[in-house]
């Protein structure tokens, strides 16, 4: 059984998908911990609802990001986390969060790395007049939106698509994709070697 540690920033709709497909026997995973960079958000009520343990920084905490990040090293590892999903985490995490986790901390990205990397993946990629958009589930590292890549998907970009109805398909390509590679990790079955991911 996976032992994950979500981290979030607002609404939660990717870990409560996370929630969903644990619950529904699809991934064998257990959240141990859900922290979160904004004290507010909706994600913290949806992890209280399922029983998950959580842990709430404020911006005050961010003074110093490598603090910040050796505190949730700190309860990661005090609820024996094994990997880290980022799942909405609007923060770049730092040295001490990637030395502890090494080629163990996730990403989702809306958009098909390495195109429109960043906070508005979505939105970029709208306003270029893309005919084809979609996910990308990576590996964190020290850059951007540069880890190595463990599965993309496609979603077209339809021709009345608004920039709303667009985002909406994106995150249902997340709800899906995001459990299912986590599951792949589970089974032990995703390895990185010279920068590229390899599923067996």
């Amino acid at each position: 059984m996976l032992r994950l540690g979500v981290l979030i920033s607002g609404s939660g709709t990717n870990l409560q998908a996370i929630i969903d497909e644990i619950a529904a026997g699809r991934l064998d995973a257990e959240i141990a911990l859900v922290v979160s960079s904004n004290g507010e958000a909706f994600g913290l009520t949806r992890a209280a609802d399922a029983g998950i343990k959580t842990l709430a920084l404020d911006p005050s905490d961010y003074a110093d990001p490598d603090e910040a990040d050796r505190k949730i090293v700190e309860a990661c590892r005090a609820e024996g986390v094994e990997y880290i999903a980022m799942a909405g985490y609007m923060r770049m995490v730092c040295a001490p969060l990637l030395e502890a986790f090494p080629n163990r901390i996730i990403n989702l990205h809306p958009a098909l790395l390495p195109s429109f990397p960043g906070a508005h993946g979505i939105a970029d990629a709208f306003n270029h007049g893309v005919k084809v958009t979609g996910i990308t589930v990576h590996f964190a590292n020290a850059e951007m939106d540069a880890g190595p890549i463990i599965a993309q998907r496609a979603v077209p970009v339809e021709e009345d698509d608004t920039l709303d109805t667009l985002e909406t398909r994106i995150h249902t390509a997340e709800h899906e994709l995001y459990p299912q590679v986590l599951q792949l990790i589970a089974k032990g079955r995703v390895s990185v070697e010279d920068h590229k991911v390899r599923i067996a």
